[in-house]
């Protein structure tokens, strides 16, 4: 079953046009890359899991036309192939704002609820459990507080470290895990390179342009080869200061698949 066409828009961001067919959300392609500005939507969507890929009869200017929606898997495929520093932002409004309104609260079958009394109290009761949901989150959040506050107040490195040495940094303050996990977990969620050839491990894009990373450079000798350039990923001030607090947030982060 197929809802009607819903639009979220974001003062900041721009608006995604929005469909759900059988309870799972699907967003227009043509606006997801618009907002995350990738330029060329066809070469976007070759990428993409084309079972998450759907096309849907959509009203624009023009008059009706054809339009591809992908899934929220593919959203976020689409999240990782973007180089603006805003990516990371309209992931959080996409996770904190456009989803849970979608398939959450069941509020985007706003026709339907005039029509259905059964319906309706079952929408409500959802946005109860939803608004009590938030609230335990925020107490939470409240209680993480002074983990947060502290590690705001530790001092990081103003150098450069390996990422060796912020895995020993984390496994001080509680988070388990050694430099290996450490490395899995960052190539999983985009801020190094998963790709395996001469970049794999290297910061992406996305973890340069907010200052998370730099690259060293090196040579090393070898009696076969002679010199050869080699590069390694280095964890700036800033960047420890993120993920410190980014892991103290949440220790289950580290649940790697």
């Amino acid at each position: 079953m197929r809802n009607e066409l819903t639009v979220f828009e974001n003062e900041k961001f721009g608006k995604v046009r929005v469909v759900t067919e059988n309870e799972k959300p699907y967003f227009n392609l043509n606006d997801v890359c618009e907002i995350l500005g990738l330029k060329n939507p066809r070469q976007v969507k070759s990428r993409l899991n084309p079972k998450g890929v759907i096309l849907v009869d959509t009203l624009t200017s023009g008059g009706k036309q054809q339009m591809n929606f992908i899934n929220e898997s593919n959203l976020y495929k689409c999240i990782f192939q973007s180089d603006k520093p805003e990516a990371e932002a309209i992931t959080e409004w996409v996770t904190g704002e456009v989803l849970p309104t979608i398939r959450k609260t069941g509020m985007y079958v706003t026709d339907e609820l005039l029509n259905n009394p059964d319906l309706a109290i079952k929408a409500f009761t959802r946005l109860k459990e939803e608004q009590e949901k938030r609230m335990r989150l925020e107490k939470e959040i409240e209680e993480q507080a002074p983990a947060v506050a502290f590690a705001n107040s530790l001092t990081v490195s103003k150098d450069c470290i390996l990422v060796r040495e912020l895995s020993k940094i984390l496994k001080q303050n509680g988070i388990d895990v050694g430099e290996t996990r450490l490395f899995e977990w960052l190539r999983q969620n985009g801020y190094l390179i998963s790709k395996v050839g001469s970049d794999w491990n290297l910061p992406t894009q996305k973890s340069m342009n907010l200052g998370l990373f730099v690259i060293k450079e090196g040579t090393r000798m070898s009696t076969t080869e002679g010199s050869k350039i080699t590069k390694t990923p280095k964890v700036t001030g800033k960047g420890q200061q993120y993920f410190l607090n980014k892991f103290l947030k949440n220790n289950r982060l580290m649940e790697v698949n």
